[in-house]
């Protein structure tokens, strides 16, 4: 048992293994290959438990969708992914910038500030190249709802101790 809040995501392909995460505890789910391969089984998944309950994983390498842990990059626009599941009632997307991911060379705050400008319902959660602390305020300060840091906290670039400011 936790007190964490848990989000579950990487290779969900079926309504058993979506019910499974949840069942062990997960508040959310994170789709993101599947959505691009089978958009009419998350769009079901999306009616069945609530669009609250998927976050939308939008993998991105210069603007296009990439799929099979970024194996393959797709023609699928970003903006036109986010958009068709908008349209489905999705309010959490998170947001990877391929390119940048463990890099530690900086988040793509450009991009998340066009995206949160476009699309300003969506709660955006970036993804790639958090670099340091004080980039979390900028993220937070660009409107981001949150961010995924690796990399800068497996390098101590952020401590633990420093985030928990941010736990409620």
């Amino acid at each position: 048992n936790t007190n964490l809040t848990i989000d579950f995501g990487g290779g969900l392909k079926s309504e058993e293994a979506i019910k499974m995460a949840f069942e062990l505890g997960a508040k959310q789910v994170s789709l993101g290959s599947i959505a691009v391969k089978s958009p009419e089984l998350v769009e079901g998944w999306i009616e069945q438990f609530g669009p609250d309950k998927i976050i939308l994983g939008a993998d991105v390498d210069n603007g296009k969708i990439a799929v099979n842990g970024w194996q393959e990059i797709t023609q699928i626009e970003l903006e036109g992914f986010v958009n068709k599941y908008q349209q489905k009632g999705i309010r959490n997307v998170i947001c990877t910038d391929i390119s940048r991911d463990g890099t530690l060379e900086g988040s793509a705050i450009a991009l998340y500030q066009q995206l949160i400008n476009q699309f300003p319902k969506i709660n955006w959660i970036a993804s790639g190249g958090v670099t340091s602390f004080e980039e979390l305020g900028l993220l937070a300060k660009a409107g981001l709802e949150g961010a995924i840091i690796g990399k800068a906290i497996y390098e101590n670039r952020i401590r633990l101790k420093q985030l928990e400011a941010y736990v409620d």
